[in-house]
């Protein structure tokens, strides 16, 4: 058979030159529908389909996304081929640097940029679920709902591996889409896709659930695979069923093209709520690790025949266990590289992509039940899952409130009078870290974990790439009001 090389393409749609805003907060997932609208919903087997009850329910709880990245000035490198053959003998005195491999640097002012995507309501309260990728870069995020009213959205949390995000507007009452439970989904049923494609505003497109717990050998291993059309501009949108019940989160197509010629996937709602939780509860998502590295049981031993080589694990379905981390879940708990994890938690696993499923509906510090075979032999362990540090503990995204302190930047008063260029003034402590660490009133900060500290934003960012460190420690350094410098390490971990 001819192989095709396809290529996957995530789903948001760029445009040029227009503008929006990003979001933070609390979700509420609606309902489960009730027995009564599931018997209007359902068709008798054989008969054609309807899906004009699915389109009417779920498309007022999609909404429009417009990301706006505001132009900026930003320095770039760039090469000049006869710097190094013209090298000034003068010291620059004719402009020329001095044999730096004809790299230079110049200042370049970027163009306003606009990306499309879309995105579901998910509460009443204005929680919205998206695409990381819907969301990622925007200076201003801005929301349109199916009625044509437009709110300001702010980005609350994101997470890059499961290309999901949780955004807010301020709305009450907005029609929230119903969730359902995406392993109750079945390959052959008939499901909507429903976004914004193509600038398409509130389009909807049908087809069936193709494949379940797809990889795509990236972030999310465990996708549902569909026929109905996706193109860009979809990114974020809903995968629901025949009444109307969210069950993916529309996130990229597989095309030779880069438009609907292919399948379009969904990240699975068991997922998504996972995700949607651990942002609200601690600011970034909490991974669980079980520490080993395999494929299904049948693509080794097509890649061992291959080689020309037999083997008989005796069996043709789980996962083959090809290293097993040190100091991991699996290593504690006795794994070892041959053997073949068939269920757990009693749940019948075929496939790679069934298993990180599994895991990803779990923290650090769940416990899991494994079944597996050595040697063709049956056994069993209890695994305690990790974090990607090897621990337990909860990994929590600190924001600057866990400082306990406010800021502004410095006045261009304190500039000349201190002798400095840049910083933060600590206006307060109320409590918190800053408290802990002896940090006072009045002092500057200019630099934090060796990063310069010249904004509110600055200092932000830092913070919350500490907050997820192996090391959760915001070093300090800066000057008080005398002038004298001053150092401070001040722990981020929550006991």
């Amino acid at each position: 058979m001819k192989k095709i090389v396809n290529i996957a393409v995530p789903t948001s749609c760029v445009v040029a030159l227009v503008f929006s805003v990003a979001a933070l907060t609390n979700t509420n997932a609606a309902p489960a529908a009730s027995p009564e609208v599931a018997a209007v919903a359902a068709v008798p087997a054989g008969q054609p389909v309807d899906l004009t009850y699915a389109a009417e329910k779920s498309l007022p709880s999609v909404v429009y996304i417009k990301n706006t990245q505001n132009s900026k000035v930003q320095t770039v490198e760039y090469s000049d081929p006869f710097e190094d053959f013209f090298s000034d003998p003068f010291g620059g005195f004719f402009g020329r640097g001095q044999g730096n491999g004809g790299r230079r640097q110049r200042q370049v002012q970027t163009p306003k940029r606009t990306a499309a995507g879309s995105g579901v309501i998910i509460s009443a309260d204005g929680y919205i679920v998206t695409n990381n990728h819907v969301v990622d870069g925007a200076d201003e995020l801005t929301v349109t709902l199916n009625d044509n009213k437009e709110y300001s959205a702010r980005i609350i949390g994101a997470d890059a591996t499961t290309d999901l995000a949780l955004i807010k507007i301020d709305g009450k009452q907005l029609p929230a889409i119903v969730i359902a439970n995406s392993d109750d989904v079945k390959i052959g049923e008939w499901v909507l896709a429903v976004g914004n494609p193509l600038g398409l505003n509130n389009t909807v497109t049908a087809g069936i659930v193709s494949a379940k717990a797809r990889s795509m050998g990236q972030g999310v291993s465990s996708m549902i695979q569909t026929d109905a059309a996706i193109n860009q501009g979809n990114s974020g949108g809903a995968l629901v069923n025949t009444r109307g019940e969210l069950i993916g989160i529309n996130a990229m197509i597989y095309s030779q093209t880069g438009s609907n010629i292919g399948y379009g996937f969904a990240i699975p709602i068991t997922i998504m709520n996972k995700v949607v939780d651990d942002i609200k509860k601690y600011g970034t998502v909490q991974r669980a690790m079980i520490g080993i590295q395999g494929s299904d049981v049948n693509a080794y031993v097509d890649a061992e025949k291959e080689k020309g080589n037999e083997v008989d694990l005796g069996t043709m379905e789980g996962i083959y266990v090809a290293k097993v981390v040190e100091d991991g879940a699996a290593a504690d708990a006795g794994l070892k590289e041959g053997d073949v994890i068939t269920h757990i938690d009693g749940q019948k696993v075929t496939k790679f992509g069934e298993l990180q499923n599994i895991i990803a509906q779990k923290r650090p510090g769940d416990k899991i039940t494994i079944n597996y075979l050595r040697n063709k032999s049956k056994k069993s362990a209890t695994l305690t899952l990790k974090n990607e540090q090897g621990n337990t503990k909860v990994v929590k995204n600190a924001d600057l409130d866990v400082l306990g302190g406010t800021f502004r930047a410095i006045t261009d008063q304190q500039k000349e009078q201190l002798n400095i260029g840049y910083g933060l003034e600590v206006m307060k402590v109320s409590g918190g870290r800053l408290k802990d660490a002896n940090v006072p009133k009045g002092f500057i900060i200019q630099r934090a974990n060796d990063q310069s500290v010249k904004s509110i934003e600055d200092l932000q960012k830092i913070v919350k790439e500490a907050s997820t460190s192996k090391e959760p420690v915001l070093y300090i350094q800066g000057v008080y009001p005398t002038g004298k410098k001053g150092y401070f390490a001040v722990p981020l971990e929550n006991e």
